[in-house]
């Protein structure tokens, strides 16, 4: 008889968590080492939340926490290879980061520069892509499988309803749109290439959560809570717990044959 409550175990695997200290990052960390992963956590300054270092140190997890930027693209393969040699391969890669310019809210259609969107691809897509890239062909050489989880989004499926801004100043996202629409894409040859090598690669795409707006300290307006829960089917925002359990889930051999998915977390947004 199949243990199914085995299958969501992370027992004996490293897992790397690129963005551990962001609203979904942390949680996708506690929630592969709270399923017994040996947990790597990246982050641009893990000294810059202490709580959250403490509160881990407390659980009897094997969590450990190194300062990485995905963003630096010239060091990029350099870096990774420290983290390979301390830790050896990875069979669980997720990118959970959110690398942005310092304008990034001037990225409508009718504020943004081609230097701005130009340096956004290149930090957040093209970062994306590299290190999947890396992570899959260290675990092709270390010829164990593996799952790799990239964090997409709702608009990276479907264009961004403007109604749900009306009455905040809050607006459409080009290049954010780019960004996430291209990351879909890369999961998919990804899985169509490393799937010889028992490597599955798939896209996580949540949709509106509930916590602070990226980059701010503010949460959302509550005229676009109420906006968006209305045509969301479930009614509310979601969770970042609700995207980590769907992460570990991915992580995991429960979801051993799916791969080149686009996975939503979105309370039903994509599907009306």
């Amino acid at each position: 008889m199949v243990d199914y409550m085995k299958k969501f175990r992370l027992d004996n695997q490293t897992a790397f968590v690129v963005g551990s200290h962001g609203l979904i990052g942390r949680e996708v960390t506690i929630a592969l080492a709270s399923a017994g992963a040996r947990t790597i956590g990246l982050d641009l300054d893990t000294n810059k939340d202490r709580s959250f270092d403490s509160e881990m140190s407390l659980k009897d997890y094997d969590l450990i926490f190194r300062s990485f930027d995905c963003a630096n693209l010239k060091l990029l393969e350099n870096n990774f290879s420290r983290l390979i040699k301390e830790f050896n391969s990875p069979t669980v890669f997720i990118n959970c980061s959110y690398p942005r310019t310092a304008d990034w809210d001037k990225s409508s259609f009718s504020e943004v520069t081609i230097n701005s969107f130009r340096e956004n691809v290149d930090i957040h897509m093209n970062s994306y892509a590299w290190i999947a890239r890396l992570a899959a062909e260290v675990m092709v050489k270390a010829g164990n499988g593996g799952s790799i989880v990239q964090l997409g989004s709702i608009y990276g499926v479907l264009a961004q309803d403007l109604s749900v801004y009306e009455g905040t100043e809050m607006h459409e996202n080009m290049t954010y749109a780019v960004i996430k629409g291209g990351i879909s894409s890369l999961t998919r040859q990804m899985a169509s290439y490393y799937g010889q090598f028992n490597i599955r690669v798939n896209t996580l795409c949540p949709g509106g959560l509930s916590g602070h707006i990226a980059g701010k300290s503010d949460t959302q307006s509550p005229v676009f809570v109420k906006h968006y829960s209305k045509k969301t089917p479930l009614k509310r925002l979601g969770l970042a717990e609700e995207v980590a359990s769907t992460a570990l889930f991915l992580a995991s051999d429960a979801a051993s044959y799916i791969t080149g998915s686009t996975v939503m977390v979105d309370g039903g947004w994509v599907s009306i």
